[in-house]
């Protein structure tokens, strides 16, 4: 895909920032790219959707296979414990309410709607990925369409404004038609209503460490790099509003661990663990030196 324009201002000039490296599957390197005027980061000439699968096939990528192969998948798989109830908590506080209807969009493997259907909420499911939706309905019971406009097509618009909540745990960063998306979601959502989207923060203490090397870039699965004053302009073309920002604590040490191992550096395993101890301590006065942010935006 050729970006002639930015998805959130509109302005075509674009400056290079530097090449990233597929260090997961391809080898292949990408261009990213700022917009000039409203700074938005961009994989510059992404794969289109109907090519983009191959770059997702490898059982390293772990919200898709679940794996817990090496060290750093199995420190994710503790940390994930951890943040599946911090995560529901933030819902259930933000939206003042302990159950509800909820669309996970990117559901990956269906854990995070495990835990809010164990709680009592009503969730549908999106996964694109066939075996990872798979592992969802077999695994959790949990009701899942393969892409938004499935979901849209049996539901809508006979049951539009149909969920108190819709969250995107990842996701935002992979979809290709961000203002389409954010026209169907807004639709699907109640007056009211919250959007959680977490996505990485281009802005992040380890971001800033790194630079081409970090591995939340993730070349070309991930085609749009978030700083919060973007996710701010997003919102307003959509009639949302940010209520809430909180920072995902873990996320600086599994994307520092990364980010060592591209660098083949030795010890990525400490040097990345000392790495995220700088990010997270850095999040604690400034909350948007997080490596990953997680914004609560309502429907006005």
């Amino acid at each position: 895909m050729t970006n002639n324009t930015c998805p959130i201002c509109g302005n075509d000039t674009f400056s290079k920032v530097f090449d990233c490296k597929d260090h997961f599957v391809s080898g292949e390197t990408f261009e990213i790219v700022e917009c000039e005027k409203c700074k938005m980061r961009i994989t510059k000439d992404f794969p289109a959707e109907n090519e983009i699968g191959k770059y997702y096939e490898t059982s390293d990528y772990i919200s898709h296979s679940d794996t817990k192969k090496g060290i750093v998948n199995a420190v994710y798989h503790r940390v994930r414990k951890l943040m599946l109830r911090k995560k529901a908590g933030w819902i259930e506080e933000n939206t003042g309410l302990r159950s509800g209807k909820l669309l996970d969009v990117g559901t990956g493997t269906g854990y995070f709607a495990a835990e809010m259907k164990a709680r009592g909420w009503d969730v549908s499911v999106v996964e694109k990925n066939d075996s990872a939706r798979r592992f969802a309905e077999k695994n959790f019971q949990l009701t899942a369409f393969p892409s938004i406009d499935d979901f849209v097509k049996k539901h809508a618009p006979e049951h539009p404004e149909t969920f108190d909540v819709i969250t995107l745990w990842h996701v935002l960063e992979h979809i290709e038609n961000l203002n389409d998306t954010g026209y169907q979601l807004v639709t699907l959502l109640k007056t009211g209503g919250k959007l959680v989207i977490a996505v990485p923060n281009c802005n992040s203490y380890d971001a800033l460490k790194y630079g081409n090397l970090w591995a939340a870039y993730d070349v070309p699965r991930h085609l749009w790099h978030f700083r919060k004053e973007q996710i701010e302009m997003l919102a307003g073309i959509h009639g949302l509003y940010m209520t809430d920002v909180k920072k995902m604590p873990f996320d600086a040490f599994y994307i520092s661990m990364m980010s060592e191992k591209y660098s083949r550096k030795k010890f990525p395993f400490i040097r990345g663990m000392m790495s995220g101890s700088g990010g997270l301590f850095s999040s604690f006065s400034d909350v948007t030196k997080s490596s990953s942010l997680v914004y609560f935006l309502e429907k006005e």
